[in-house]
């Protein structure tokens, strides 16, 4: 799943969720907290609140245009909002979080220094040692 397109159907799972009675605290926070991080990014975007505000209300209109405002403000190579949509479709949809999942490539130099969010298999960091 492109990076872009989990942010969107975490967003659009999320606000589903929302308005059931039996959904857990869990799940609200989650999409509480995506919703925030996410709006932040898009704060300075024209019409970027607004696009969120909207895909809200009515996903299949506003989904395009959402991600054409996420990919515009960088919100989808941003390590926070990834992980925030990742968890919240992995609460929100187990299986298919899970039949979705990412791969992102981070790459970081000098010192052995890493940063990703999930590692899966080895990390190399190229580094030699004296």
């Amino acid at each position: 799943m492109e990076p872009v397109t989990l942010i969107v159907a975490a967003l659009a799972a999320g606000a589903s969720a929302g308005v059931t009675d039996t959904v857990s605290q869990g799940v609200k926070d989650a999409y509480t907290g995506l919703k925030a991080l996410v709006l932040r990014r898009v704060k300075d975007q024209p019409a970027g609140e607004v696009a969120v505000a909207e895909h809200e209300k009515n996903h299949e209109v506003w989904s395009a245009p959402l991600a054409k405002t996420l990919t515009t403000a960088g919100a989808d190579t941003d390590p926070q909002v990834l992980a925030a949509a990742q968890r919240l479709l992995q609460l929100t949809d187990p299986d298919g979080a899970r039949a979705g999942t990412y791969t992102v490539n981070i790459a970081a130099g000098g010192d052995r220094s890493v940063a990703a969010h999930t590692i899966h298999g080895g990390v190399r960091t190229g580094d030699t040692r004296p």
